[in-house]
């Protein structure tokens, strides 16, 4: 680094022992609980990319495709690597026929979201212990211990990952994306963790772009090596620097991984840029996809801007920036820019230390008023659902889901109740008294966006499941094609193919009908997909059976063929 970076550090932040006191790690442990259980159980894999994923891993666990090219009904996965439908089919494959397939395929990735929080506290742990990032000693003594200060600010980065929106429902899916999430925030620990734990961040590192580069996204795993020889590289520290030539390995581990899976004709590199960039679309994705970490983190950066290439600063917003950069190359893509939500969370966690009193509250408050409102919403919803009142928002249920039968659980009525109880308790415990903690001002939204969860998942997971799901778009097919026949796609998308084989129990081919091996004999079945209000197509050897929307009036259409018996000379 040059000379001005071996100036004495000035912290901006000032910090007495009373604001580090201890988040209890049981209501830590029960935040991460609510936000990660609920949706777990009880429902089916969803559109689009949840059930395209699960047909991949389910496909490969019954033995009907290749381990080395997944496929559902010989259409090939279009992005997402080989890795994660490996992970998917490996636990479906151990625990049949115990556990139900799509449960079976969604517990990995249950465990890689925990493991992604885990790693986003133990990365702002790490860099909160480093010189730069400790708060300036007190006149007259009091200062905060750097270990506690250290857990305090993790706290805050973990209840800020919880609290992003954008992680709400991509982090809830059986999709590569989580796998490759998984690795990037892997690489912030392996940067957070050389100077305490070098050899679990040279394994670390050694994992995370591989795993990348496997999950279908080597371009980004790519970048994120470049950003951590640039910190590396900038150093002063003789382990930093040290650790620059892990980077280097894993780099070229990760690009010739994907090399040898594309020259194998797997999923190896994977572009996806999209030329039809709209600025306005980005910056509306980010405003709500980002909140409320990308807030606190501007804040950060502004309060030590003349810190920046500390090690704290520089490798979250170096990790951030990679993924804002990967999201906008690919169009405002959303699952692209989960790359930036966990260095987000730790660049917003050191905001807390210089958060203003007056910030603190408007957050708390906007918090209370917003997740009350919402969770309350929730609740009349559930009543129009279950007792037609009010009138009006049962009709308005009724057009977005028509057939909605309404399924009554205790079990969900009394979770969803004890959850908003929670709720309110917090409520009152934050704003009835005065708390000098840092990780005050997170408290609310992390529990505010768990809470909701955990409504939509009890209380609304049943319309949720008719409107998302593929079930009664088979329930319609079943009275037309018997169970177990082979079914010709051509065109149809991965889950819906998926929903035929898990829902209908048929055989299907999503080749184009002039392909080998579509004959007579196997395919007697056509199913086609037509626009809304478009008259069904005349397929020549195929006699018309049936045609009707998916879900709505305005819904895409599903078509039913059934082969045309030849004529006899």
């Amino acid at each position: 680094m040059n000379a001005r970076s071996h100036a004495p550090v000035i912290s901006p932040a000032l910090v007495t022992q009373k604001a580090v006191q201890r988040l209890p790690r049981w209501a830590l442990v029960l935040f991460c609980a609510a936000y990660v259980i609920p949706g777990l159980l009880g429902r089916d894999p969803w559109k689009n990319e949840d059930i395209t994923s699960f047909g991949h891993m389910w496909s490969l666990a019954l033995g009907q495709a290749s381990w080395l090219h997944p496929n559902v009904g010989g259409v090939l996965p279009t992005s997402g690597g080989i890795l994660p439908y490996w992970l998917g089919g490996a636990f479906i494959s151990v625990l049949s026929p115990w556990v139900d397939p799509a449960v079976a395929a969604r517990i990995p990735f249950a465990l890689l979201l925990v493991a992604i929080l885990a790693l986003t506290w133990y990365a702002c742990y790490n860099l909160a212990l480093t010189d730069a990032a400790q708060p300036l000693p007190l006149a007259f003594g009091g200062e905060a211990k750097p270990h506690d200060y250290a857990r305090a600010v993790a706290d805050g980065a973990l209840l800020a990952l919880i609290a992003s929106l954008g992680l709400l429902q991509l982090g809830h899916e059986t999709t590569p994306e989580l796998l490759q999430l998984t690795g990037s925030t892997l690489f912030l620990f392996s940067l957070s963790a050389v100077q305490r734990k070098p050899r679990q961040a040279r394994l670390a590192v050694l994992i995370s772009l591989p795993v990348m580069a496997a999950s279908g996204s080597p371009v980004v795993a790519g970048l994120l090596g470049m950003a951590g020889l640039v910190v590396c590289v900038r150093s002063r520290h003789a382990t930093m620097k040290a650790h620059l030539i892990w980077v280097l390995l894993a780099s070229v581990l990760a690009l010739g991984l994907a090399s040898g899976l594309s020259a194998a004709g797997l999923s190896g590199w994977a572009w996806r840029l999209d030329p039809d960039f709209s600025l306005k679309e980005y910056l509306q994705l980010v405003s709500w996809f980002t909140w409320p970490t990308l807030p606190l983190a501007i804040l950060t950066v502004w309060h030590w801007r003349r810190q920046i290439w500390r090690r704290h600063i520089a490798v979250p917003l170096l990790a951030a920036t990679v993924g804002f950069a990967a999201s906008m190359a690919m169009g405002a893509n959303e699952r692209a820019l989960l790359a930036a939500l966990p260095p987000l969370a730790v660049l917003a966690a050191f905001a807390l230390p210089i958060l203003q009193r007056s910030l603190g509250s408007a957050i708390d408050w906007f918090s209370v008023c917003f997740f009350t409102a919402c969770a309350a919403g929730i609740w009349v919803i559930y009543l129009a659902m279950h007792k037609g009142v009010p009138v009006k928002v049962a009709g308005n249920v009724a057009k977005l889901v028509p057939g909605y039968l309404p399924h009554f659980s205790w079990l969900a009525l009394i979770v969803a109740a004890l959850g908003t109880l929670l709720w309110l308790g917090l409520v009152r415990w934050r704003t009835a008294r005065q708390t000098h903690a840092l990780w005050k001002s997170l408290v609310l939204p992390a529990g505010g966006v768990a809470l909701c969860w955990l409504l939509f998942m009890t209380l609304w997971l049943p319309l949720l499941d008719q409107a998302r799901s593929y079930r009664l778009v088979m329930a319609r097919m079943a009275p037309h094609i018997p169970s177990g026949q082979q079914i010709c796609a051509p065109g149809a998308p991965v889950g819906l193919l998926t929903a035929m084989e898990y829902f209908g129990h048929h055989r299907v081919n999503g080749l184009p009908l002039a392909s080998a091996g579509v004959s007579a004999a196997s395919c007697p079945w056509l199913v086609l997909r037509v626009p809304a209000h478009a008259k069904a197509p005349a397929v020549e050897s195929w006699r018309l059976i049936v045609q009707y929307n998916q879900r709505t009036h305005n819904s895409e259409q599903i078509v039913i063929y059934k082969r045309a018996p030849r004529a006899v000379d």
